[in-house]
């Protein structure tokens, strides 16, 4: 995340023997502290701490831009190593489909996202634009295969260098290799992996990709499928995220989220027919839920529409954390801690439960709380 929003300036390289609040550091602003705290500044002080920390047996949370994370209010055990690396190689490649030239981008792990997808844009490589504004770090971002605006990151990563927990070497894992689903890679839920950096494969064009997201093409005032160019499409994606208090602003209680707090549900067909009755049932005849193609016979619904209709409405509070005034997926702190944000989450997943009989799952990583 920017260096603007992050409340804690001049991190030790290590800091032990006393709690070190762990709020600061994450987008949420909660959670409890750490008695240890490592920053590793580059590849090699990361590497060590978290082979140092494995071989005597101390636990492990690797912290970067705290932008999916919800921290739960105790201590938490063993080391925090919060990761600063920095560094970007390009090297000249074909692209996948061989019909436009490439280039290769590697991107340490530290490195806040947005900040890469800036200079992408800037330095005219396509491929990145629609994920502007998203905080965190980019060695997280294949982790959950972040995505916005009919863009994820599954569509440009060629691969990722990881240390592998399990032997002490670095590994190489091609994007096949890392499995990439819906908000999901075979790293997502692991500790066993440390993710070093990730390559990209962006083509060289002032074109962004083909606009696949309705919101956006409305925006651009372009046709789905149209290309235009990537500038145009990160300042129309800041604007849209901007008015939904998904860009970090210190000025702006709604952006003390850890993003959009719920995924999108998934349903099989018997599901999602038995989520069109109740809707019919619950909101008149002809009110269909929103339905979108994923995998061969499953459909994907919206959450935000789910919520809102179960009756919950934008600034809806408890105290200590409030749906967001500007989009009802956003769950925020209000001066609470990590068990009234979770509260909150359950007052909300329950609701939609009962109404609709449809299950929602937290997106964000939770560390020392449960679901």
């Amino acid at each position: 995340m920017p260096d603007a929003v992050l409340p804690v300036p001049g991190l030790p390289v290590a800091r032990s023997g006393a709690a070190v609040p762990l709020g600061p550091l994450t987008t949420l602003g909660v959670g409890g502290t750490a008695d240890r705290l490592v920053v590793a500044e580059d590849e090699e002080a990361l590497v060590a701490a978290v082979t140092d920390a494995d071989a005597t047996g101390r636990p492990v949370l690797l912290l970067a831009g705290g932008s999916n994370l919800v921290i739960g209010d105790g201590p938490v055990a063993g080391d925090v190593v919060v990761i600063r690396t920095t560094g970007t190689a390009d090297v000249e490649g074909p692209a996948p489909s061989g019909d436009a030239p490439t280039v290769l981008r590697t991107v340490a792990a530290g490195e806040p996202w947005d900040a890469v997808v800036a200079r992408s844009v800037a330095d005219g490589l396509a491929g990145l634009e629609c994920l502007s504004g998203i905080p965190g770090a980019a060695g997280a971002t294949p982790i959950q295969n972040v995505g916005a605006y009919g863009q994820e990151v599954a569509d440009t990563v060629v691969a990722v260098r990881a240390l592998d927990r399990r032997t002490g070497r670095v590994v190489r894992l091609t994007a096949e290799e890392l499995g990439f689903a819906y908000r999901d890679s075979v790293l997502k839920g692991r500790a066993d992996h440390v993710v070093l950096d990730v390559t990209f494969a962006l083509e060289r064009s002032a074109l962004g990709r083909p606009v696949r997201y309705g919101e956006l093409a409305r925006a651009v005032g372009a046709e789905d499928g149209r290309r235009v160019p990537s500038a145009e499409l990160r300042d129309a994606v800041l604007a849209l995220r901007r008015g939904k208090g998904m860009v970090l602003d210190p000025g702006d209680p709604d952006t003390r989220s850890a993003g959009s707090f719920f995924t999108n549900p998934i349903l099989d067909d018997d599901a999602f027919a038995r989520l069109r009755t109740l809707v019919a049932r619950r909101l008149g005849d002809g009110v269909e839920p929103p339905a979108f193609p994923a995998d061969p016979g499953r459909t994907k619904t919206s959450a935000a529409w789910l919520i809102e209709r179960a009756g919950f409405a934008r600034g809806h509070a408890r105290p200590g954390a409030a749906i967001s005034s500007k989009h009802t997926l956003a769950l925020t702190s209000r001066g609470g801690g990590a068990a009234d944000l979770l509260a909150l989450a359950h007052e909300v997943a329950d609701g939609v439960r009962d109404a609709f009989g449809v299950a929602l799952h937290p997106e964000p990583v939770l560390v020392g709380v449960g679901w």
